[in-house]
């Protein structure tokens, strides 16, 4: 597990250990999804907005996000590479959507990918709170390896 030191203020901590090495995972961001996914960051909801201006320019822990991210036939809200963690907001168009989310979730843990949940609400009331569970989530990677040995 790696350290964490204190930075800016009490509610705010940063990864103070080198990310792990990246795996390849399934096909990413395949050019068939490209249109849409260009689409889908032009036009991000206003949570999306949000978090993305935490996030960009390593803002959460040191960590590079990516928005809109394609994986295999999957596209991640945001992804840190180096961590091999999902974000995704669940919002109105996550509605009623519950087994498709947990199929995705499942394709994407079996790539070596951890995906974080977080509701829209979460990311206007306590974007600290956000960002230091992601934080914490990294902290806890050990191994990216997608299907480690017994």
């Amino acid at each position: 597990m790696g350290s964490v030191t204190k930075q800016y203020s009490a509610d705010f901590y940063v990864i103070t250990r080198k990310a792990p090495m990246h795996y390849p995972t399934a096909k990413a961001n395949a050019t068939e999804q490209k249109d849409y996914r260009k689409a889908l960051r032009n036009n991000m909801t206003a949570a999306e907005a949000t978090l993305w201006r935490a996030l960009k320019g390593r803002g959460a822990g040191g960590m590079k996000f990516r928005r809109q991210q394609g994986i295999g036939p999957y596209i991640l809200d945001f992804y840190c590479p180096g961590y091999r963690l999902g974000i995704e907001l669940d919002g109105a168009s996550h509605d009623y959507k519950y087994e498709y989310d947990e199929q995705r979730t499942e394709y994407l843990r079996q790539q070596g990918i951890r995906v974080l949940r977080f509701s829209n609400q979460q990311v206007f009331t306590s974007m600290q709170g956000v960002l230091a569970e992601i934080v914490r989530a990294a902290n806890e990677v050990t191994d990216p390896t997608p299907n480690p040995s017994p």
